[in-house]
């Protein structure tokens, strides 16, 4: 009889986690927000049931959740007008109300913390560890700006229009909500476009418990092509605040830039990891598992090592061991109903059709040449008996996509690294800058000069040395470099001036057509 240690464990759904309990919960705490089967728009100060509500999935086990109530271009537009109203009226509230305001708010979401997070698990996949980071991101990072807000105010005032926020699904609270809640602080009403693809529950809670402490928020949904005219190109708008990828990006950024319109617009690019000249592998393969964190759906992830070929054989004796270590699965099982949720590094990526797309990818490079390095197996994955997980892509690691591959090029936005070789430092540079600019990059090199030699010439807003960098939070600056990014840069006191008037003619630090200014 074989030992029951080598049958394999039987999941379940962790009690008091599922979609309809917190779905429920979501009824009891904001009654105003939630109708029985669909979440409600925000504008002209009341939750309004217009829209025609679309059925959505979890990418976490396919089952229900509450899809996007999608609105009209007309009636956008009366959000828009409505939310002016709503901000030639908070530009005049006090500083001291408008700290009191957003502090009650930052209350009321560390309340509901644990919600919050449960939802975004449901609704985008996250691990409940990085779902929490998130909530606590948010949090934290807004109550930073509260505690110091009147030094960064000083001789500012409010933009003449509400800011506009047309954000990605992946960090609804720690990137969106936090910003809107620093915009509403400075003075301005805000407006937030629901991301299509999730997180609509999650920012609904948050926005409704904002709404309750008086602060002027919209939040509408819709498709961007119908609403951009309004969320964009609206004379009312005073800043539009837009991350995603690079050609919605610069279809906003050319709408934007026709009107003279305040920006702050964060585009995708390929974060890359050089090695030169380098020997602490130790260190390398420590940092490997982080880098998996979400399944690389993050703006700062880093999907492609350029590694000098001399040193190709000690990489791959640090890299492969850790990347056979990652842990993904369904982020809600546990193997008896007290455990505590999983210690998983990613669940899902954002959509069956997303995974689809980037499998497909990864099966084309290789097509054309690339090698497989290594093909995680979902078949180890962390899984309830017989769920779902068309949106669940394990690892996969590719030397030298070629030309003609996405990936080659592009940030993937899923567990895909790429490796690219190099002999000469010439050769290391071009490779880091394939995308024309990017967020983050790391430099692994032994020799402190070769790393303050060679990294000024990589074209990204932050590059770290044998360490990840990250978007950073409180005042630690945000920006990037090349199509990366176009208009204000962000993070600490930056954030702030982008949304707030200064002295005429000031030249805010950016990243615009005719000048470049990094602080």
């Amino acid at each position: 009889m074989a030992s029951p240690l080598n049958h394999p464990r039987t999941l379940v759904p962790k009690p008091g986690t599922s979609w309809a309990e917190a779905w429920q919960r979501c009824l009891t705490i904001a009654p105003e927000a939630f109708r029985d089967d669909r979440v409600l728009n925000l504008w002209d100060s009341r939750w309004q049931a217009d829209g025609r509500p679309l059925t959505a999935t979890s990418p976490v086990n396919g089952g229900p959740i509450a899809g996007p109530p999608r609105l009209d271009a007309a009636t956008a537009h009366q959000a828009v007008r409505a939310s002016l109203d709503q901000h030639r009226a908070w530009r005049h509230i006090p500083l001291p109300e408008r700290r009191a305001r957003v502090a009650a708010t930052l209350d009321a979401l560390t309340e509901h913390r644990e919600l919050l997070s449960l939802l975004l698990v449901h609704e985008i996949g996250k691990p409940w560890r990085l779902a929490q980071a998130d909530v606590d991101r948010a949090i934290d990072g807004a109550r930073w700006y509260v505690d110091g807000i009147e030094t960064m105010l000083a001789g500012r005032t409010p933009l003449v229009g509400p800011v506009s926020n047309i954000a990605s699904w992946n960090y609804p609270m720690s990137v969106l909500v936090h910003a809107m809640l620093v915009q509403a602080l400075a003075g301005n009403a805000v407006i937030a476009k629901a991301p299509t693809d999730g997180g609509l529950s999650c920012l609904t809670l948050a926005c409704a418990l904002a709404a309750r402490e008086g602060i002027p928020v919209t939040l509408v949904s819709g498709s961007g092509g119908e609403l951009s005219e309004a969320l964009v190109r609206a004379p009312e708008i005073g800043c539009v605040s837009f991350v995603g990828g690079r050609d919605t990006g610069a279809r906003i950024a050319t709408a934007v830039a026709d009107l003279g319109k305040r920006h702050i617009l964060e585009q995708e690019g390929l974060n890359t990891w050089g090695i030169w000249n380098y020997s602490d592998w130790d260190a390398l393969t420590a940092v490997i598992p982080k880098l998996f964190d979400y399944g690389k759906q993050r703006c700062t992830a880093y999907p492609r090592f350029v590694v000098q070929r001399t040193a190709f054989a000690d990489f791959l004796a640090a890299y492969l061991p850790a990347a056979r270590s990652i842990r993904l699965g369904h982020p809600l099982a546990v193997e008896h109903p007290d455990d505590p949720l999983p210690e998983l590094d990613f669940g899902p990526l954002i959509n069956a059709a997303k995974a689809k797309e980037l499998t497909d990818q990864v099966a084309e490079a290789i097509d054309r040449g690339a090698v497989p390095l290594h093909r995680g197996s979902l078949t180890d994955g962390h899984f309830l008996p017989g769920q779902d997980t068309s949106a669940y892509v394990a690892p996969v690691t590719l030397l030298g996509p070629p030309p003609s591959s996405p990936l080659h090029h592009a940030e993937p936005f899923g567990p895909v690294d790429t490796i690219v070789l190099v002999d000469t430092e010439a050769e290391l540079l071009a490779a880091m800058n394939a995308s024309n600019g990017a967020l983050v990059a790391t430099l692994s090199t032994d020799d402190p000069d070769t790393y303050e030699r060679l990294s000024p010439q990589i074209r990204a807003f932050k590059v770290g040395r044998g360490k990840p960098r990250s978007r950073g939070d409180r005042e630690e600056l945000f920006g990037g470099f090349g199509a990366s990014w176009r208009g204000a840069f962000v993070g600490g006191e930056l954030l702030v001036k982008a949304v707030t008037e200064g002295d005429p003619g000031e030249r805010l630090p950016g990243n615009f057509p005719d000048y470049q200014l990094n602080a």
